[in-house]
């Protein structure tokens, strides 16, 4: 798992504020005792990773076989354009 602190934070780092409820900010700093590390770090390391794989569900795409096999195939052996494609592309000058 990669670190998300910074190697200098005095030259490479950016600020993130937030508000939250008395109870959140409790629960929040218990975890974060539990592991041993500060509140900043315990949040940073969190909203990273699911950060991460957010971005990472949205930018995969997953295919079946069958898609796959399609796909594939269409790259393969691309169809003729139609002369509605064609007409398209002339205006577009």
């Amino acid at each position: 798992m990669p670190t998300v602190t910074p190697s200098n934070p005095a030259v490479d780092s950016a600020r993130i504020s937030l508000r939250t409820s008395p109870e959140a900010k409790a629960l929040i700093e218990r975890a974060a005792a539990l592991m041993g590390t500060t509140v900043s770090s315990f949040m940073l390391q969190n909203a990273y990773e699911a950060a991460s794989r957010l971005v990472a569900q949205q930018e995969t795409l997953v295919l079946s076989d069958r898609d796959r096999d399609a796909f594939l195939e269409a790259l393969a052996h691309p169809a003729q354009p139609t002369q509605a494609l064609i007409d398209l592309m002339h205006l577009r000058v």
